[in-house]
C-alpha cells in the first residue's frame, strides 16, 4: 500500500474530499474527517473506527493496524501501517470510517463495501 493508493481509495467513496488538518492530508465527508494520511509519519495513515471495530481490525491484523497513541486510539482513532497493507483490507476500514462519519441520511442512501 503507497499514500497515493491510500488517498485513491479514500476519495473513491461518494461525496469524499481531500483536506489538511494539522500539515497533513485529511479525508472528509459532510464536513468531518473519517482519514488522514502521513500521521504520525509518511509511513501510516489513519483511520476513524468505533473502539469495537478497531478491536476487530488489530486482532485480525496486528502488523498493519494500531491504535493512535493516547486518548484518540481510546475513542477508536487507528493507524494504518502502509507498507504491510493489503488494499482489500484497507478499503474495508476505509469503507467503516466512511459510514461512521458519513451524515446519517447519506449512508443510509449509499452502500459501501
Amino acid at each position: 500500500m503507497t499514500a497515493a493508493t491510500f488517498r485513491r481509495l479514500a476519495l473513491s467513496l461518494p461525496e469524499s474530499l481531500e483536506g489538511s488538518h494539522m500539515g497533513h492530508p485529511d479525508f472528509r465527508v459532510g464536513g468531518k474527517i473519517f482519514a488522514t494520511l502521513a500521521a504520525p509519519d509518511p509511513s501510516f495513515a489513519m483511520v476513524k473506527l468505533t473502539p469495537d471495530q478497531q478491536e476487530a481490525f488489530v486482532s485480525a491484523e496486528p502488523e498493519v493496524f494500531l491504535p493512535v497513541k493516547g486518548k484518540w486510539g481510546l475513542q477508536g482513532a487507528t493507524n494504518v501501517r502502509l507498507r504491510p497493507a493489503r488494499a482489500g483490507s484497507v478499503k474495508t476500514a476505509l469503507a467503516t470510517a466512511w459510514r461512521n462519519t458519513a451524515p446519517p441520511q447519506l449512508a443510509r442512501q449509499i452502500t459501501v463495501a
